[in-house]
């Protein structure tokens, strides 16, 4: 007989539950159901029964009724008050039973009264039928727990199978997507990798920065095209539609009834208003990359018979957010191969516009030589015209680098726009005529007065006529009006020029941009002249646009600048005519630079005019001159090797005690930052290179003074 802490169900036998007080009984009733093959558990008392019975389950209870302590009926009790053991089969085996104790014995849940002594042959039959119904029951479970470990095994394997295929897609996504830098090889594979997986339909459009379209691709089964009463516009007018939505709202769109949707928009279905050409369902998902809208991929179903699951528009949605990138990833390509393009092509022009002052330069300064005296002040006026144009290449490629990052301070003040203007026509109309163009003007009679700097301004007017007359063939005409607009002070320069191309006018202001893209470049520039218009005229707090009936028809150029009211203009600070500005007597100069041709040729100016000029090569040098010359005014190159012009004026001012020398900066930069470091270094003015010869009178002049101590 086994002990009760034994354990239950061994394979495939059933546990009988025998409880008695009496060791005999429990002996005999083991040996009775002992050829019923199952495994048999004697309990000696109803506590130890009710212990066993809380970790296992038996086919039947065999329980005396009358045993001390807790008896039998109070045990069943407490048998049937446990929900494990609430419907376990209980015979009650009992010497005696009365109506009172068989009555309440059935009412605990007693399956059948067996009288002592048993009948081994009726207590086995009984038994035994328990165990029966125990087992079928035991291998109805099994095979039910069989079943639903192999549902939830197909189960387990459609996901995973699902999730393997999700992966796989994603994969191939992956590779389709990032495998070009080319925005149609793009599209086509976003396209195409959409259908049939995700749809039978699928498009992908990329708008422009202004919502328009740039290009759609479209891919389909080859039952799309089939099926009945498709409409191809129909669809693209709901697409059309749904794309607008999106990109308003920035989120998907999904339609299980297109057909109702359409009727819906408020543009409607030109040519289609029953739309009965529309697919079952349709899904429309934002292209998003850093934050701006790209387009929208469409995904439609109908033949397949399928539907929108979370699934599939989980998939959609980062097929949407891939494109999206590589997408992005494609037009910054786009831009940074048009920048380098514009780089190479304004290199190249750079090189060509250099080069053309070069070349009569230099065939002046060979002509000199051979000819001597003989037509030299022709052949200076030349050299002199070429190094003005190429000292403007050169300001306004510093110009274009302050702008850039942010270091061109404006010194505004009251201006009067007429004037400014008459004088800019000055030079320029001059240059028109010669080039054989017609020049009409129209100015106010009163004064235009605005806040600006008056360098700038005419930088400003100057690039638009020099742009004018470039792009104005001979016999042409060009026109510059000036009028009051409101608020506004109106400046239009237009021409009968080339013209543009519509699709130009947005670029013409981008740096390098060329208007001539002709391999000959028969209108020479460097690109940089609009776009420095633009934004100087944006830093006074004015706009500039342009305006063109087509290429052929000429152009219009219209600046907008703030107008003052009742103002007056400030008047011109005079600038001493070349040579007039002298000194009461000759000074001593010292001229430090370490490229010793601009030292000498500075130095040559300088006694020519009357002065006398000595040269120092470097630092150390300039240190020994200075202490032996005792110049006057000093002139240092900022950029030597060794001692910059910098720690040189420090040491000038602190070891030599020269307080009263006046010092003046050369230096080829000229931003605010390089004016304040150089006068916290000692000088009394900053002019940036070249020189002007001819302002050199009155640099003279104003610095030649000596102050009182």
């Amino acid at each position: 007989m086994n002990d009760p802490e034994d354990t239950g169900v061994q394979g495939e036998k059933a546990n009988i539950l025998i409880v008695d007080d009496q060791a005999e009984k429990r002996l005999v009733y083991q040996t009775v159901l002992e050829d019923l093959g199952q495994t048999i558990v004697a309990a000696r008392s109803g506590e130890e029964a009710l212990r066993w019975l809380l970790e296992n389950e038996c086919a039947v209870i065999l329980l005396d009724v009358n045993m001390p302590g807790m008896d039998g009926l109070e045990t069943a009790e407490l048998i049937r008050a446990r929900r494990k053991s609430a419907h376990t089969p209980i015979i009650f085996i009992t010497a005696y039973a009365d109506e009172i104790h068989t009555a309440r014995g059935y009412s605990l849940g007693a399956v059948d009264y067996i009288l002592a002594p048993v009948y081994p042959n009726v207590l086995r039959s009984k038994v035994g039928a328990f165990v029966r119904l125990f087992n079928l029951a035991f291998q109805v479970r099994r095979q039910a727990d069989e079943r639903v470990a192999l549902a939830n095994e197909q189960a387990a394997r459609v996901v995973a199978e699902a999730s393997t295929r999700r992966a796989s897609f994603l994969a191939e996504a992956s590779r389709v997507i990032s495998s070009s830098l080319d925005v149609n090889a793009i599209l086509k594979g976003a396209t195409q990798l959409a259908v049939p997986f995700l749809a039978d339909f699928s498009s992908v459009t990329l708008t422009e920065e202004d919502g328009s379209v740039r290009c759609t691709e479209e891919a389909w089964t080859p039952e799309w095209a089939l099926q009945p009463g498709w409409d191809r516009g129909a669809l693209a007018a709901v697409l059309s539609q749904a794309r607008e939505r999106v990109m308003a709202s920035g989120t998907r769109e999904l339609y299980t009834d297109p057909r109702s949707a359409a009727r819906s928009f408020p543009a409607g279905l030109a040519g289609a208003p029953d739309a009965t050409g529309l697919p079952g369902q349709l899904g429309v998902f934002p292209l998003l990359a850093q934050g701006r809208h790209r387009g929208v991929l469409a995904l439609a179903l109908g033949t397949s018979g399928r539907s929108f699951g979370s699934a599939e528009i989980a998939l959609a949605e980062d097929v949407a957010g891939r494109t999206a990138i590589a997408l992005e990833n494609c037009l910054l390509y786009e831009e940074i191969r048009k920048a380098d393009r514009r780089k190479n092509e304004f290199l190249a022009m750079l090189s060509h516009e250099l080069r053309n002052p070069l070349a009569p330069m230099r065939t002046s300064l060979h002509a000199l030589r051979l000819g001597g005296a003989a037509g030299s002040e022709r052949l200076m006026n030349i050299m002199s015209r070429q190094v003005d144009h190429m000292s403007r290449l050169v300001d306004d490629l510093l110009d274009v680098a302050r702008i850039t990052s942010g270091k061109i301070v404006l010194r505004n003040e009251r201006v009067d726009l007429t004037h400014e203007v008459r004088e800019a026509l000055t030079a320029y109309r001059s240059v028109g005529d010669a080039a054989g163009r017609d020049f009409t003007v129209s100015l106010p009679g009163d004064a235009l007065v605005v806040e600006a700097d008056r360098v700038r301004l005419q930088q400003i007017l100057e690039n638009l006529l020099l742009n004018a007359v470039k792009y104005t063939d001979r016999d042409g005409r060009i026109g510059v009006t000036v009028e009051a607009d409101g608020s506004d002070a109106v400046i239009r320069v237009w021409d009968t020029g080339i013209g543009l191309a519509p699709e130009m006018i947005p670029h013409i202001w981008d740096l390098f941009a060329q208007v001539d893209a002709s391999a000959e470049r028969t209108r020479k520039g460097l690109g940089i002249g609009l776009s420095l218009v633009r934004n100087l005229v944006q830093l006074h707090g004015g706009t500039v646009a342009a305006s063109s009936a087509g290429l052929g028809k000429g152009s219009v150029f219209t600046v907008r600048l703030p107008r003052i009211s009742g103002g007056a203009a400030a008047v011109e600070p005079g600038m001493p005519a070349p040579g007039a500005a002298t000194l009461e007597s000759p000074r001593r100069v010292l001229v430090v630079d370490d490229n010793a041709d601009a030292a000498e040729t500075l130095g040559m100016v300088l006694n020519l005019m009357g002065h006398r000029a000595e040269l120092a090569c470097d630092g150390a040098d300039a240190l020994r001159m200075v202490a032996k010359f005792q110049p006057e005014i000093i002139f240092v190159d900022i950029g030597m090797p060794g001692m910059s012009g910098y720690e040189l004026a420090g040491r000038i001012r602190a070891e030599l005690g020269m307080r009263d020398a006046r010092l003046i900066a050369l230096s080829g930069f000229g931003t605010e930052d390089d004016r304040r470091r150089s006068a916290e270094s000692g000088f009394d003015a900053h002019i940036v290179k070249p020189i002007d010869p001819d302002t050199l009178p009155g640099v003279l002049a104003a610095f030649g003074a000596r102050p009182s101590l």
